[in-house]
């Protein structure tokens, strides 16, 4: 992880705006998980970019996959997928 101030060049700081409805959500959730709002705002926009990050690289994977020629029979798909959603 950077330093804070490491983007100060790049990125100006952000402020975000919630309804007072997400506010109390997210205040409620902080309370919970034993820490403060901001915290569990900055660790909730941290795991969603790594997570977003793992999902684009998947998909640059498959479409170079699929710019070789390399495909799945749609049986084996269907196969996958179901096995995805089973308990």
């Amino acid at each position: 992880m950077l330093p804070h101030g490491s983007f100060s060049h790049i990125l100006k700081p952000m402020e975000l705006h919630f309804t007072p409805e997400q506010q109390a959500r997210i205040a409620q959730i902080a309370t919970k998980a034993g820490t403060d709002p901001e915290h569990l705002v900055t660790n909730v926009v941290a795991r969603y970019l790594d997570e977003e990050a793992r999902f684009l690289a998947a998909v640059e994977k498959g479409l170079a996959a699929a710019e070789r020629g390399e495909f799945i029979e749609e049986e084996e798909m269907d196969a996958r997928v179901e096995a995805m959603f089973k308990p």
